[in-house]
């Protein structure tokens, strides 16, 4: 498991009964999470009066409970601000789990010593687009939801990131990589974290299990002659970890040589020694090289 660690501003305080207790800088959260199946007890006081509840409706949904929030606040990950807020569907617009990810690129984009082209697909609130440019990458950052793209650029702007280095696009992910590869953009690294279901800009309509593979074609036709990495995330219940390797092995190792690697993301539980899963990646390198260089800032950091 790659497990989120390094956090100040968060943390996972307490896991029970089909919920998590979660500090987000000043305020406590409690939200669903489907993976805690354990009936705990529940002694962490922080479960009597948080600042906020997200109550699953019979009906599908829900809504937030002992609603005690301003409308956003920031949390930070290393020199990186985020601007956090109680979202539909129990959102906050951050994967604080993802901050495994974040160092992992942030490494290779270091470790390469040269220029680097990054394209971020359903790049959501920007949280690998600020890690790579925070690391000397110019960023594609790419998301249909133009709400979305509008957090992330706040988030880059207060995490001292000047304007350009980061492209913003509004649009279709498969369309824009269509775009790209006709005008001969290249990239040297694709980040992507596709939904299980969801509609582009133009109401095209996107399924996991039907549409990735042939997404991931068209990435490795975006990348340039020395291509660096492939971030591919996933939170599709069921989709196991090895079926992201097995992917990123038949299309980029099988074309560029290197190695895939997955594993599940972990947030630790305070205190507990133990963290809870809550999602999975797989991580392409073309060299092994740039996989051992990776892997060893990751396990140190």
């Amino acid at each position: 498991m790659w497990v989120a660690e390094g956090w100040t501003d968060y943390a996972l305080l307490d896991c029970s009964r089909g919920e998590r207790l979660e500090r987000w800088g000043p305020y406590t959260l409690v939200r669903p999470d489907p993976q805690v199946i354990l009936d705990a007890p529940r002694r962490h006081p922080g479960w009597e009066r948080p600042d906020a509840r997200y109550v699953r409706s019979p009906a599908g949904g829900g809504v937030w409970d002992n609603h005690h929030l301003p409308p956003s606040w920031e949390i930070r990950y290393a020199s990186y601000v985020f601007h956090v807020r109680a979202m539909n569907f129990k959102h906050t617009g951050l994967f604080p789990e993802q901050a495994a990810n974040w160092q992992w690129l942030r490494a290779c984009v270091e470790a390469a010593s040269r220029p680097v082209k990054a394209l971020n697909l359903f790049a959501y609130t920007g949280g690998a687009t600020v890690a790579a440019a925070a690391a000397g990458a110019e960023v594609c950052h790419v998301d249909a939801a133009r709400g979305m793209v509008a957090m992330a650029r706040q988030n880059a702007a207060s995490s001292g990131l000047g304007a350009s280095a980061i492209r913003w696009i509004t649009d279709d992910c498969r369309a824009f990589v269509s775009r790209e590869i006709r005008r001969g953009r290249r990239y040297d690294a694709v980040i992507l974290d596709p939904p299980s279901y969801g509609r582009g800009a133009a109401g095209e309509v996107w399924k996991l299990e039907d549409d990735l593979f042939g997404l991931l074609t068209l990435c490795a036709d975006v990348l340039s002659d020395q291509p660096l990495f492939v971030l591919l995330s996933s939170y599709t219940a069921g989709l196991a970890p090895g079926t992201l390797a097995c992917l990123l092995n038949h299309v980029f190792t099988a074309r560029f040589g290197g190695r895939a690697q997955s594993g599940e993301l972990g947030l630790p539980i305070q205190g507990a020694g133990m963290a809870l899963p809550c999602g999975a990646a797989g991580r392409w390198t073309s060299t092994r090289e740039a996989t051992i260089k990776c892997n060893i800032i990751d396990a140190t950091q």
